[in-house]
């Protein structure tokens, strides 16, 4: 793939100047179109040590408009990153719809970097690049635009450009010990950079590798390659058709929430008690739980008036509020529809030790959004893989992740949406939306069940509570998650 890339092209400051304002005037007019069509750009500058990826940066700068273009440099993790899983920082990062969003080092710093100095081995590294791609593949089905540059120098051309570098007294600062560290790696890196951009060079995010050894020429090839990109991707879109919504239709009768044994009660006595003890042990667990630093992500689902809202109030009454954040979650803002719909879920992933509670979350997608119809069928459907891919990267950074579907019968939901009616002081909690909701019940019924069946797993499982008897709801979902901390604690 590099060999390309060792042809000695070069571009004369004749040309070059000739080219530019025709290239930055295209490259102006792909970002306003950009923006009119709310495409999103990610725009990874990534390459050898010396091949100019900072002047890359700072020319791309110069061409496109500021005022639509952030630019994203990871360095060391802070505090805040290290206690989250390595996603978070990237996901956080993203541009909004219409805006570009250049990454100078990116997800591909890391796991090429563990390769080359033995850190890792080839099955993680393979499990890295797999991550990559999906990632990849679930941001650009979202509609972003990703153009990925590689800047690439043989290896004498990268040992020429760090001695003149390392030689001028005003370019000594930009060479570190750990490039002459790097240089002495050229073969290694060469080779697993090889590894990575071969598996990740696909047709939704593919690889343009870029001779860097003249500054005009790859100056000139960036700025092409990403006003053809941006060109080819807008008239794409003008001729697509947009694909038809489908809400869920009523299927298999039999579902999860069948076996669920609604008669279940508790006593009021065996109540308070067992309420008393589970609250108190709680307590202890999620004060143990900041203090080993493992973290907990809670997601409550459930049937309008299902008494979720209580059953997290029985939880957060038990913890000490420093540890715990509860996220409501209605209809996304301006910001968050701006985004991929994982987005705003990533910006409220805990810090190692404490407790996040969500009250309704990115089920959302494949429920509500499903059913009314507010998401495509292709949408809906591919995101039970991206939800599994997004609860397995929390699992595997430590949290706990548990998810309950509060469920009770039909008879029980009208009874309490009448109930809710005729009390001054619950009124508010009753919507025209809850009863048009009420009759997509059997809608609503088949995905659950297809939700519990493709998403619930080891690592973050359903748990689905039988909820008739509000106080008995409690009492499960209390013993599920002091069980579960304890073990996650060990």
């Amino acid at each position: 793939m590099f060999e390309a890339a060792e042809l000695g092209h070069q571009i004369s400051k004749a040309d070059y100047e000739k080219e530019i304002p025709a290239l930055r005037a295209g490259l102006l007019d792909a970002q306003r179109q950009l923006l009119e069509a709310r495409v999103p750009l990610i725009l990874i500058v990534s390459g050898a040590d010396g091949a100019g990826k900072s002047e890359t940066v700072n020319r791309l700068h110069e061409w496109f408009d500021p005022r639509g273009l952030e630019t994203n440099v990871f360095g060391p993790l802070s505090d805040d990153e290290r206690d989250r899983p390595a996603y978070w920082r990237f996901w956080l990062s993203l541009p909004p719809r219409g805006r570009v969003g250049m990454f100078f080092g990116s997800w591909y710093t890391d796991p090429i970097i563990r390769r080359v100095y033995r850190k890792s081995g080839g099955a993680e590294f393979d499990r890295s690049l797999s991550r990559i791609e999906f990632f990849e593949q679930e941001l650009a089905q979202d509609g972003a635009l990703i153009v990925k540059l590689w800047l690439h120098l043989s290896k004498k051309a990268q040992k020429k450009r760090l001695t003149k570098l390392a030689g001028d007294p005003k370019t000594r600062w930009r060479v570190a010990p750990i490039d002459w560290k790097h240089f002495k790696l050229y073969d290694r890196f060469v080779k697993y950079s090889e590894q990575a951009l071969q598996r990740t060079d696909t047709g939704f995010a593919p690889w343009t590798v870029v001779e860097a050894t003249d500054d005009r020429y790859r100056e000139i090839t960036v700025g092409r390659a990403v006003l053809e990109a941006v060109r080819k991707r807008l008239a794409a879109k003008k001729d697509a058709v947009a694909p038809v919504a489908h809400a869920a239709l009523p299927g298999d009768p039999v579902s999860v929430l069948d076996r669920v044994d609604l008669k279940k009660t508790v006593t009021t006595k065996e109540y308070d008690r067992k309420l008393a003890t589970l609250q108190g042990q709680l307590s202890r667990l999620s004060r143990e739980a900041w203090a080993k630093k493992v973290s907990s992500v809670l997601v409550f689902e459930g049937w309008d008036a299902a008494g979720k809202g209580g059953t997290v109030r029985r939880l957060t009454s038990a913890m000490d509020a420093r540890l715990y954040r509860v996220v409501p979650i209605a209809a996304p803002t301006d910001e968050e529809r701006a985004h991929q719909y994982l987005w705003r879920f990533w910006r409220h992933i805990p810090r190692a030790g404490r407790v996040t509670i969500f009250d309704r979350s990115w089920y959302g997608r494949v429920l509500v959004e499903r059913v009314e119809g507010f998401a495509r069928e292709d949408e809906w459907k591919r995101a039970f893989q991206e939800i599994n891919e997004f609860e397995d990267q929390l699992v595997e950074n430590g949290t706990m992740v548990t998810k309950f579907w509060v469920h009770i019968s039909k008879n029980e939901q009208l009874r309490r949406f009448k109930e809710r009616a005729k009390t001054e002081f619950k009124q508010y909690k009753i919507t025209d939306e809850d009863w048009r909701n009420r009759k997509q019940w059997d809608a609503y019924q088949t995905a659950i069940n297809e939700m519990v069946v493709r998403t619930s797993t080891r690592g973050a499982p359903w748990v689905i509570v039988a909820g008739n008897d509000k106080r008995y709801a409690r009492i499960q979902v209390l013993e599920t998650v002091c069980r579960r901390l304890e073990k996650a604690l060990g």
